[in-house]
């Protein structure tokens, strides 16, 4: 027994030794950084490589100024398995709270998804910012009670009455391509959207606004999410007559539209938001049928918002050999919004943190300039901020295997404003079998 206490003695004193020459961080100093979403798809995946690229630069610069130490920045991957089951997406939240403890949360998609681990996140008086989901009552609840859901914060997407703004704009920029280049003396719409809630309200926004755009409804169309055939879709929208297709996509349904419109050569052109149109494997998802379809999208190789964004999109490609689609934008929440904000107050507080969260903007990220809308007293929303001069994001287009950033090219936002185009934007492009039907 003796010889065995002594043999713990001298491993417990070697232990020690190795131990008490490296850094406060390895021991115990650490950010717990919950990244949360559907880890299998495409959304999940961009969350986490954007929050990874944030990490590790800052923590090769040596980590997180808090007080009078720094902190290593330790990420906690997590799959809500959103798109199937919000009961998963809760517990997952629920776990990475309590028996992870993370101090921060990022990521989130599915709009009934994020809303369920939302209320886990702010009984728990954590701080979370989605990076994914675009409905408006995410921020509305922080509006209507404050206290409880201010731990709560927009990363990305600006909200789906913004979006759906920003399409519309895309839409009557490509129809009056169409009118023009074509003669066509008045542009139909076929409006497209998977069926679920975030695309509820853009459906209504888009049936209301079409006339006031001096466009036809001719129709709309409600397709799952995960459907492996809409040719069904496909035939009545072509037999509608519709020239443009207005799409609202954000899962796999986006490819199996895409490639079987391609496919069929329907004559329309599809805008609007396809979210698997926004990744580098589109093209190949939809075996080179692609071609000429235009999707809202935040960034696009060669397309530069500010200094931020050539390097963050250069580095995040060389990484992950793809553009970055919006959920990569884990990254800017953690290196411009959480981090900036814990260093100021030096500490992991969440109401600390929140307030200084509240404070720093606007200030600059990759995909433009962030800022939070305010109450009629002031008072934060921790909703963003859209427009010139804030953020737009881009209209990107696939031509020939490339996608090209084709808006905003010479947008004019009100009578008299200045011309906005992004350095990199290129022509919107029509498809040849649309030119060949309609060209008089």
């Amino acid at each position: 027994m003796k010889k065995a206490l002594a043999v713990l003695s001298v491993i417990g004193a070697v232990c020690f030794a190795l131990t008490a020459g490296l850094p406060a961080w390895a021991a115990d100093d650490v950010i717990k950084i919950g990244v949360i979403g559907p880890m299998n798809f495409v959304q999940g995946k961009g969350h986490w490589a954007g929050a990874v690229m944030a990490m590790e630069e800052i923590n090769a610069k040596g980590g997180v100024q808090v007080g009078n130490k720094k902190m290593k920045i330790e990420l906690i991957k997590t799959d809500s398995n959103e798109f199937l089951s919000i009961t998963d997406a809760t517990n997952a939240m629920e776990l990475l709270l309590t028996r992870n403890k993370a101090d921060f949360v990022v990521g989130g998609f599915r709009t009934e998804a994020v809303m369920a681990m939302q209320d886990v996140a702010m009984d728990n008086k954590k701080v979370f910012i989605g990076c994914g989901a675009a409905h408006p009552e995410l921020c509305t609840r922080v509006a209507k009670d404050y206290d409880r859901y201010k731990y709560f914060f927009r990363g990305t997407p600006f909200n789906s009455m913004f979006l759906v703004k920003t399409c519309f704009i895309q839409m009557a920029t490509v129809a009056g391509i169409l009118k023009q280049t074509l003669n066509i003396p008045k542009i139909k719409v076929a409006i497209v959207g998977e069926k679920q809630v975030w695309v509820d309200p853009m459906v209504a926004a888009t049936q209301k606004t079409l006339p006031a755009l001096g466009l036809e409804e001719v129709g709309v169309w409600r397709p799952s999410q995960t459907a492996t055939d809409v040719t069904a879709e496909l035939s009545a929208i072509e037999s509608s007559g519709a020239h443009v297709i207005f799409t609202m996509f954000s899962a796999s349904v986006g490819i199996t539209f895409a490639r079987q419109a391609g496919e069929l050569k329907i004559p329309a052109a599809q805008v609007g938001i396809n979210v698997e149109g926004q990744k580098d494997g589109f093209w190949d998802a939809t075996q080179g049928m692609a071609n000429y379809v235009m999707t809202m999208n935040t960034y696009a190789r060669g397309v530069e918002y500010n200094e931020l964004t050539q390097p963050f999109v250069d580095e995040y490609i060389k990484r992950n050999n793809e553009v970055p689609t919006y959920t990569a934008d884990t990254y800017h929440s953690i290196k411009h919004s959480i981090v900036p904000a814990v260093e100021k107050v030096g500490s992991l507080d969440s109401d600390k943190v929140v307030e200084a969260m509240e404070a720093q903007v606007p200030h600059k990220i990759p995909s433009g300039v962030l800022d939070y809308l305010k109450d009629e007293q002031g008072k934060p929303l921790h909703e963003l901020k859209w427009g010139p001069g804030l953020l737009t994001s881009l209209g990107v287009q696939w031509q020939d295997g490339k996608l090209v950033g084709v808006w905003p090219n010479k947008w004019k936002p009100a009578e008299g404003a200045p011309e906005i185009t992004y350095k990199g934007i290129a022509p919107y492009k029509i498809a040849p079998w649309i030119i060949e039907k309609y060209k008089k």
